[in-house]
């Protein structure tokens, strides 16, 4: 198996966005989703790109990716915000998942940012155990906030 990783580029973003309906799936919200892809690739690959991406080819396929954007916090700066992580179900425990995480965390480092911070679901233990073993806090005390419009 031929795992190759590399920043997402325009034409990734239908693929990207069939993993993302994956993953809303399997966080039992499957019609969550609704980003249109010319809003998703404009927001990612347009004159103001607001999202970064890198994405897990196995084989030739995007059968994984890591989504971020910048977060600003008072206290520490800018820091990295996952906002979604994923390889496909079909293909967890090849080690893709590890090898885009780590790319993840290079990235973070390179631009200079004091911390990385993402969001895990109480009940998903195959992803906290994942993110356990590189002893990331898993912070219970914060409660999110939503406003939709």
């Amino acid at each position: 198996m031929n795992i190759h990783i590399r920043r997402a580029e325009r034409k990734d973003c239908k693929r990207l966005l069939e993993l993302i309906q994956e993953l809303a799936d399997y966080e039992k919200a499957p019609q969550e989703v609704t980003v249109t892809l010319e809003h998703f690739e404009e927001s990612g690959f347009g004159p103001q790109p607001i999202w970064w991406a890198f994405v897990a080819e196995i084989d030739g396929k995007v059968e994984g990716f890591a989504l971020y954007y910048i977060r600003y916090s008072t206290w520490k700066g800018q820091c990295l915000y996952l906002e979604d992580f994923l390889v496909t179900e079909k293909l967890r425990g090849n080690g893709a998942g590890k090898l885009l995480f780590d790319r993840i965390i290079e990235e973070a480092r390179d631009r200079g940012f004091k911390r990385m911070v993402w969001q895990v679901l109480e009940w998903n233990e195959p992803a906290i155990n994942f993110y356990k073993k590189y002893n990331a806090t898993l912070d219970p005390e914060w409660v999110n906030g939503i406003l939709d419009f």
